[in-house]
């Protein structure tokens, strides 16, 4: 074999090895270690007499054992047939028939047809396999081998991962079938452990090497040692059995195994799925929480989606609206209408169409043809509930622990390194050094961690070169008495037995030290009655970094206990210490902390922060130079823990902390559990005290004597001081006077029901003893409004019972109204102090009985998987979601995440582009979009569930000049009847903050509404489907200012009149600009108020958008709660909301100010103030938000200035005067209209690929399919025209196919020049004709000129029209040759001439022109009137 191949092999198999959890190195070591040791049996074998044994070890390993037929799989690497142990090569041979799994033998080409979140047992995918094990195999009364394998025996391996059964992760979806998460990609076969191990031994097979079956072996075994114990008989593995609907949740029960204990007499016992007790319980209320919704109840299990609805006391229109339905049909079948429990005018839909004057268009259908797939089905209904198959499918798995057969193999060296140690006589250095490298790689394995055990153990060993310490063993003469030697060996036993069942107890591990069923449970004393303070022991923090040690000295932890996020008592701190090299380099404290408070006192919530502090070592220079710098103390990293479990039990034992890194920021939200998902976290080990009761937190019953009275009975005084404080609208400004007097006064704000927050807030303290008063508060206080009681929701409210009663006040909310705090309430889940809440069962529940919530929950909480802190709950919820749905509803996720996936590389790879390749990028990406859809025939976009789409118009896509390079996507609605799906997919931006803005205003506008007040708001959606991407809703008939301002020159956003006109060009009749206008007033004023409230700044005019029917509303949140852009040290927004005088101008119909503008300021006004009386909520829904990540939502600071801009505590006619005078400061501002400028200069650069060519003289775009196939077209004549400017028109006859007659239009050349200049935009000029030429030469302007240019246009048009299909229906040309108002409206010249053409002789007409254009006219008519007196025509020309 060739030292390349053999490099080769060893680089494949190490993959194989490193997914079990074990590092290159740490197997290196292993199998050295198993090398020397098998060299000094083969040493010890030759001198010694050959079949000598001691006493205690006469019987043979193998007679103590029988063999097992055994299965040894072809490595997947290649054909080289493995070796199965590292001691034998004679067990090294293959059975014939059996049956050769390779990596090959799984795998389908092609997309995958199976369900990506459905995983199928595992048992179905080796069935037969027990009987290939038995085929060519020796009997069981065959004589053993000479030395028992390592290899574990396959019955049913689980381990061995199929194609069929491999989870997939739902971001990461590609056409090929997807391989199991392993180093190399390797797939997961334990059988190959003990193959690739011997590769590393030597034992490399030649592939000429031939193998016989019955007892034949080439070779020679290397036997053992006469003198040394027998080695570890086999471990064999047993699937775990499959769960049913029938049996019982064992939570960390052992499964049967028939393990062997190893040469300490103890073994690992694998442990079912669900192995933490908190997850397992929570996987008990799961299944119970699933039973209450059958999938027979098809009220809580419609299948599809329900459109959205809002409330009765939202609806913008009343309820007497008439609608007219009319149904064709040959069948006089009866009518009926299914609108779930809502009245067909409280759809969203229907609102819109009211809204914007649509055709409301209604489809009936039956029941029975409804696409009910994403309903639960019976299947569903009977498979358990479990966790870790759905945790696999998640963006952010949580990390995989070493696994039992890994950890097996370490504790086999680590023995044998042991025995060796025991029986040496001579060369002791080597000896320990050896037993100390198998301590340490058992030790690395088990998240590099040494105890205290350990420590002391490894210290009565002399010093060797892995580990140099002062402290141990000097005299090396006191191990020469094997009786010292054994008492260590024991000793390093039990530690490393401990720290097993240390790890075991504090990471995931698939594996216990002893059964669940063994561990007695201790008698109950309730916390409340323990008068003990409060203390633990901190041993040490592992796994510093080298580069702390290099860089900070004078280590020191700060201990804090705190409730809600209020301190308990003073902070506790340790000594300062250095960085220590034991086996690894750690901080040793060794010291017991205690605080000054008794167990009694604690709340059930209370959770105990310690934090990592370090002073930076002295720059280096002379002492004076160090004396005189100033070092800072810094935040290495904390970690916070409850001191209650989920069971409200008192912590107490050992535990492993893992550090959070201190990061700016970190402290508005803290997990309550320890960093093990980052693999190179600061461990702590703290030492709680035992004892033989569990101190258990019981609730106590509310107090019986609660009174209540009344507000009036307080003096003046008192009442004007609790009202100040009652209005403050928010907890985050209470001063410890306010909290004091609120809870004096607690007994007499039962008036206002919404102030529950401020007075539970000013609780002094939430002990046990204090919460019978509490609860008894909180019992008899009057319900609160749902949307209240989300600022009982917040960090400041950890106490479960609180939290519990917010949310069963919370359960009258009705579905679309969650919708809209669904955001806040993910967030709120951070707060719970358990996995299990009743806050998790209210959404749950509700997921379960709506698809919508269960869609928009599913991906808020996909992207709170980003949180790292707070990743590992999410995760759970996540899967406990995924486990109440149904199979058809996962698919649909696999199918919307796999398509968000494909986006986001192809909008990476446009983002990543020059600008001239980008639109082929995108051409080409998108034809992966089209393959996805020809694999899904049909998918929900995660914008909105209800968008049904089945392909993508790759030639309606194209991409924004951007700085992010948002793509414009068009997808193909499932719906025949329905139009084609819009939307704008961002990658590289934050959505987060786009979303909460619009949240805001959505909840801004339904206020109005419920208020009777219709601010005409444009409500889009915005989505975030993971950080940095997502999507946008686009919403149809709309520009931005700065296209609609261009128009008029680049100093357009000077002027006043751009927007008139525009709304004049696209309402050209004074009913449609009336109501144009009325819509601009409404929504300008909404706009104003939602802008200056929550601080939207980066307001410039591409960020504002104004709709054909007059509706104003913004884009674009990037910047809000004042955060504005800086030029230097200068504010880009200075004034406080966008409101020009171009906008004054369609207000007041003109420059002068009209009694509409007064109405206007009196519109704002109103909005503002209605707006203020809710300002509680808007805080509150801030709030909540503060631990969501978002850069500019981050501390209070923020908050307030939502607070300074609602103005609380100011009446209405103060709030009124402010919001004018802001009106008057925004309308006189010219730093908004210099800001509109430069960007304008700004945007002239770029070539702007989004911005589909459109005619600047036609007000909208038509179509092949609005208007008709153009048969023909032909210009009649020109004629002269004055307005609105000198020169010459030319009249176009235009024939349609299925049209009877001909229309005429009127195009000036400029006109059709501009047509020309678009078209070259769109194609290139090989595929247009050559347009006439617009210069003159000479003086030759007049009619000849147009004549000339009358025949040349007549050759352009009839190439243009017989031109390539794509050019001749492209919709700039049937936009052109549209009639507009000006060729339809009567008293041009052309309608004259073409009258005067057509009309039979002797008839007489009348034509009544304006003054201004007598004078021309008369030329005109003395120019021709020889023509027409030939032709019996009469014309009189009146002059008025």
């Amino acid at each position: 074999m060739s030292a390349a191949q053999t490099q080769n092999d060893r680089e494949k198999c190490w993959g194989c090895l490193e997914s079990l959890g074990l590092s290159q190195r740490e197997l290196v070591l292993a199998e050295a270690l198993q090398m020397e040791y098998d060299a000094l049996a083969r040493h010890r074998q030759d001198k010694g007499p050959a079949n000598t044994l001691p006493p205690d070890t006469k019987s043979s390993p193998a007679k103590s054992e029988p063999s097992l037929p055994r299965r040894v799989p072809s490595p997947p690497c290649n054909n080289l047939q493995q070796g199965v142990s590292g001691s034998d090569p004679m067990l090294n041979h293959v059975q014939p028939g059996v049956s050769n799994f390779s990596r090959s033998s799984g795998e389908s080409h092609g997309f995958s047809k199976e369900p990506r979140y459905i995983l199928d047992e595992w048992e179905s995918d080796f069935e037969g396999t027990s009987q290939l094990l038995s085929k060519g195999l020796p009997s069981l009364d065959e004589p053993p081998p000479p030395v028992p394998p390592r290899n574990p025996i396959p019955q049913n391996d689980p381990f061995i991962v199929h194609q069929s059964s491999v989870p997939r992760d739902v971001n990461l979806f590609t056409p090929e079938v997807d391989q199991p998460k392993l180093s190399f990609g390797d797939t997961l076969n334990y059988d190959n452990l003990n193959d690739s191990l011997s590769k590393l031994n030597g034992d490399w097979l030649s592939p000429n090497t031939s193998r016989r079956v019955n007892g034949d072996k080439s070779g020679k075994a290397v036997a053992r040692s006469n003198t040394l114990p027998p080695q570890i008989p086999p471990r064999t593995y047993f699937t775990a059995q499959k769960s049913t609907r029938n049996q019982r949740r064992v939570s960390v029960d052992p499964v049967s195994l028939g393990s062997r204990p190893n040469g300490f007499g103890y073994e690992l016992f694998q442990v079912s799925e669900e192995r933490d007790e908190e997850v397992a319980a929570f996987c008990h209320i799961l299944d119970l929480l699933r039973l209450a919704y059958p999938c027979n109840d098809y009220s809580k299990n419609a299948g599809f989606v329900w459109s959205p609805c809002v409330a009765q006391d939202e609806l913008q229109q009343s309820l007497g609206v008439s609608i007219k339905v009319t149904y064709i049909s040959s069948l006089l079948l009866p009518l009926v209408f299914l609108l779930s429990t809502q009245t067909l005018v409280s759809f969203e839909y229907i609102q819109q169409c009211l809204k914007f004057d649509w055709d409301i268009r209604l489809i009936l259908t039956k029941r029975s043809s409804v696409n009910m797939e994403l309903g639960r089905t019976t299947e569903d209904d009977d498979t358990l509930s479990t966790m870790n198959h759905s945790i696999l499918l998640q963006e952010r798995p949580i990390k995989q622990t070493v696994t039992r057969e890994a950890l097996t193999l370490l504790l086999d060296t680590f023995h044998n390194e042991a025995e060796s140690f025991l029986l040496s006589e001579v060369e002791l250095p080597l000896h320990v050094e050896r037993l100390v490298q198998s301590v340490k790689a058992c030790c690395t394995s088990l998240a590099a961690v040494e105890t205290p055990d350990i420590t002391a153990a490894l210290n009565q060993l002399p010093a060797c070169p892995c580990r140099l310490q002062p402290k141990v063993q000097k005299d090396v003469s006191v191990l020469a008495k094997r009786e010292n030697r054994v008492a260590i060996v024991e000793k390093l036993t039990a530690a490393i037995l401990d720290l097993v069942e240390l790890y075991c107890s504090t990471f995931n591990a698939n594996f216990h030290t002893m059964p669940q069923s063994s561990r007695s449970t201790a008698p109950i004393q309730e916390a409340g009655m323990v008068t003990n303070v409060l203390s633990f022991s901190v041993y040490a923090a592992h796994r510093i970094p080298i580069t702390w040690a290099a860089s900070y000295e004078n280590f020191f932890l700060s201990c804090s206990l705190t409730h809600g996020g209020v301190e308990l008592c003073a902070p506790q701190h340790t000594s300062k210490q250095s960085v220590s090299k034991y086996l690894f380099h750690l901080v040793v404290w060794d010291q017991r902390v205690c605080f000054p408070i008794q167990i009694n006192q604690l709340p059930r919530e209370s959770q105990l922060t310690v934090t990592l502090y370090a002073t930076p070592l002295p720059p280096p220079g002379g002492a004076e130079e160090k004396s005189k710098q100033k070092r800072s103390i810094e935040a290495l990293g904390w970690v916070t823990m409850p001191l209650f479990s989920f069971r409200h039990v008192l912590t107490c034992g050992r535990k492993l902390l893992g550090l959070w890194p201190s990061t700016p920021g970190s402290g508005n939200a803290r997990s309550s559990m320890p960093n093990f998902s980052q693999p190179d976290s600061v461990i702590l080990q703290v030492d709680f005290p035992t004892s033989s009761f569990e101190v258990r937190f019981s609730t106590p019953a509310p107090a019986e004597f609660s009174p209540q009275y009344e507000f009036s009975r307080l003096d003046q005084l008192s009442q004007r001081q609790l009202h100040d404080v009652l209005h403050k609208k928010s907890l985050f400004w209470l001063t410890p006077e306010d909290r004091r007097l609120l809870w004096e006064k607690r007994y007499f704000c039962h008036v206002e029901a919404s102030r529950l927050p401020l007075v539970l807030a000013s609780a002094p303290s939430w002990e046990w003893a204090c919460l019978p008063d509490i609860y008894a508060l909180l019992r008899q206080w009057g319900c609160m409004n749902h949307l209240d009681t989300l600022g009982l929701l917040n960090a400041t409210f950890p106490d479960q019972e609180c939290r519990r009663t917010a949310v069963q006040w919370m359960d009258s909310i009705s579905d679309p109204e969650l919708l809209d705090f669904l955001p806040q309430l993910v967030q709120a889940l951070k707060y719970e102090c358990y996995l299990d809440s009743h806050l998790v069962r209210f959404l749950l529940r509700r997921a379960i009985g709506d698809m919508r919530i269960a869609h928009y929950l599913f991906w808020l909480l996909k992207d709170a998987l980003q949180d790292s802190q707070f990743s590992v709950r999410y995760q759970y919820l996540l899967a406990a979601l995924l486990c109440c749905s149904g199979r058809g509803l996962r698919e649909e996720f696999d199918r919307q995440c796999w398509l968000v996936n494909i986006l986001a590389k192809i909008a990476q790879r446009v983002r990543d582009a020059s600008p001239s390749s980008r639109q082929a990028i995108l051409r080409e990406g998108l034809e992966e979009v089209k393959q996805f859809f020809s694999i899904n025939s049909s998918c929900r976009l995660p914008l909105n569930p209800g968008l049904f789409i089945k392909g993508i118009n790759i030639q309606s896509c194209s991409y924004f000049n951007s700085n992010a390079v948002p793509l414009k996507l068009s997808f193909q609605n499932q719906d025949p009847l329905g139009d084609n799906v819009n939307v704008i997919f961002k990658s590289g931006d934050d959505l987060r903050q786009d979303m909460l803005t619009l949240q805001i205003i959505r909840i801004m506008n339904k206020i109005w509404i419920q208020e009777g007040l219709d601010m005409r708001m444009v409500i889009f959606r915005c989505f975030s489907t993971g950080r940095g991407r997502g999507m946008v809703e686009m919403i149809p008939n709309a520009e931005t200012l700065r296209k609609i301002q261009v128009e008029h020159g680049v100093t357009g956003s000077f002027k006043d009149r751009p927007l008139a006109d525009w709304l004049q060009k696209h309402n050209p009749t004074e009913d449609e600009y009336e109501k144009a206008v009325e819509n601009f007033i409404y929504s300008c004023a909404g706009c104003c108020v939602a802008t200056y409230i929550l601080g939207i700044c980066d307001r410039h005019n591409d960020n504002i958008m104004l709709k054909t029917s007059g509706h104003m509303f913004h884009i674009d949140f990037g910047k809000f709660l004042g955060h504005a852009q800086m030029f230097g040290n200068i504010k880009r927004d200075r004034a406080p909301f966008v409101f020009t005088s171009d906008m004054a101008y369609v207000i007041n119909g003109g420059d002068k100010p009209s009694s509409r503008f007064h109405d206007f300021v009196d519109l704002c006004c109103e909005a503002y103030n209605l707006i203020r009386k809710h300002a509680h909520l808007f805080l509150n829904l801030l709030g909540l938000m503060l631990s969501s990540g978002i850069p500019e939502l981050s501390d209070v600071d923020d908050l307030k200035y939502v607070y300074d801009a609602l103005r609380p505590h100011e009446s209405e006619a103060d709030a009124t005067m402010h919001f004018t005078r802001l009106i008057e400061s925004s309308l006189g501002s010219v730093a908004t209209k210099l800001n509109f400028f430069i960007h304008n200069l700004a945007q002239m650069k770029f070539a702007s690929s989004e911005e589909r060519p459109v005619l600047t003289f036609a007000p909208r775009v038509y179509t092949l399919k609005s208007d008709g196939v153009i048969r023909s077209l032909f210009v009649c004549r020109h004629i002269k025209t004055y307005t609105p400017s000198k020169g010459y028109s030319y009249v176009v006859k235009v024939e349609r196919e299925g049209q009877q007659g001909s229309t005429l239009v009127q195009r000036t050349f400029e006109e059709f020049h501009e047509l020309h200049c678009k078209l070259q935009l769109i194609f290139p000029s090989s595929k247009l004709p050559s347009f006439p030429s617009r210069f003159v030469i000479g003086r030759s302007r007049g009619e000849a000129l147009a004549d000339r240019r009358k025949e040349e246009l007549n050759g352009y048009v009839w190439h243009l029209i017989h031109a390539a299909q794509e050019v001749a229906q492209c919709d700039l040309i049937y936009t052109f040759f549209h009639p507009l108002p000006r060729d339809e409206r009567a008293g041009s010249v052309g309608t004259v001439v073409n009258a005067l053409h057509n009309k039979p002789a002797g008839m007489l007409h009348f034509l009544i022109l304006k003054a201004a254009l007598w004078q021309s006219l008369f030329n005109r008519f003395m120019s021709c009137q020889s023509e027409l007196w030939k032709s019996n025509y009469v014309i009189y020309l009146i002059h008025l």
